[in-house]
């Protein structure tokens, strides 16, 4: 970066260069000088805490970008979303716009509050598509850039999305259905912690289609939100029925609620999830949690939206139109140490 000094504050230096003090006060005129030109380390402003980043590190024309998701409200998973975008909104000089909702009515109403602040770019998922679609096709139909991420892969390109950024479900749900037949699994219950969310439904179908017939896989509803309701109704699963050895989890905080829900009924399953967390890779390292399937929600987040930018710089679409498949990769003892730096740092 080329900084831009004063010329009286190069002279005042001169003055006091041949004084023991020359070093304090050459770095107190640098501090000066470059609070008065506007630089920073990172090219641009600070990081806004409350949700809008921008400022960049490139040189182009600032834009305003929304990513509306149906995140519930303290799931870490898209912490580690919305910790991508602002990642790359930053690095492009987007003003980042997040909103998220749940309740598939409301994601639909933040998607049309997006259109109607007409902003240059949209990133959505859609984990209903018959409900979120037709919102994401208006946005489409107004001009504004439309990508999809983490729910709707099946059906994005039927909304005019220009790409999708994530994992196929039913077959994330397939491997991992052949790998708790490759552990031995008997009785496996997995667990669904949105109703309603097609991409979970079609993780237990393929998680049961990988299996195979010999594994029995039974799926159960809890409210994912709440956790302490989740952990009572999966310790009395556990009590009632003792040939549960294998608990599929969906999600990294369900998983580690899991984990303590087998402990209080005294029972030996085993845990598995989808996703991971700083909190989910330590579960791996100390055994309470066998494996997970990463599908790298960071990296969702962070290339939605850098190819918003690049369809503004260059008329692209990353992927050709192609779902960018993102994941899923398997996390066990065997590699969690080589993910734990990037899961610290919110990375993984």
């Amino acid at each position: 970066m080329t900084y831009t000094l004063d010329l009286r504050k190069l002279t005042i230096v001169k003055i006091i260069s041949k004084t023991v003090r020359f070093k304090a006060a050459a770095a107190a005129v640098l501090a000066t000088a470059l609070v008065l030109t506007g630089c920073s380390s990172t090219g641009g402003a600070p990081r806004n805490t409350a949700g809008s980043e921008g400022g960049g590190t490139v040189d182009t024309p600032r834009l305003v970008v929304s990513m509306v998701s149906h995140g519930a409200p303290g799931d870490t998973f898209w912490d580690l979303v919305r910790k991508g975008a602002e990642d790359a909104a930053r690095k492009n000089n987007i003003e980042l716009r997040y909103s998220a909702d749940p309740e598939t009515p409301n994601q639909a109403n933040l998607i049309q509050s997006a259109i109607d602040s007409q902003v240059d770019g949209l990133a959505v998922t859609m984990p209903n598509a018959d409900a979120l679609g037709p919102a994401a096709q208006r946005a489409v139909d107004a001009g504004i850039p439309v990508v999809g991420l983490n729910a709707g892969m099946e059906r994005y390109a039927e909304f005019g999305l220009s790409g999708f950024f994530g994992q196929e479900e039913k077959i994330a749900g397939t491997r991992a259905g052949e790998r708790l037949a490759e552990d031995g699994a008997e009785h496996v219950l997995c667990v669904i912690h949105e109703q309603g969310n097609s991409s979970q439904e079609d993780r237990c179908a393929g998680v049961a289609e990988g299996a195979g017939g010999a594994t029995e896989v039974e799926s159960i509803y809890v409210n994912g939100m709440d956790l302490t309701s989740v952990q009572s109704t999966l310790q009395a699963k556990l009590s009632q029925d003792t040939s549960i050895d294998w608990i599929m989890s969906l999600v990294a905080p369900v998983a580690l609620t899991a984990a303590n829900s087998a402990e209080g009924a005294n029972s030996e399953a085993k845990i598995a999830t989808f996703d991971t967390n700083a909190q989910l890779v330590e579960a791996i390292r100390n055994d309470k949690v066998q494996w997970a399937i990463d599908q790298q929600p960071y990296l969702q987040g962070y290339l939605a939206i850098d190819a918003i930018w690049l369809a503004h710089r260059n008329g692209s679409t990353v992927g050709g139109g192609r779902p960018v498949f993102t994941g899923p990769s398997f996390v066990d003892a065997t590699n969690v140490d080589q993910i734990a730096d990037a899961a610290q740092e919110g990375l993984r």
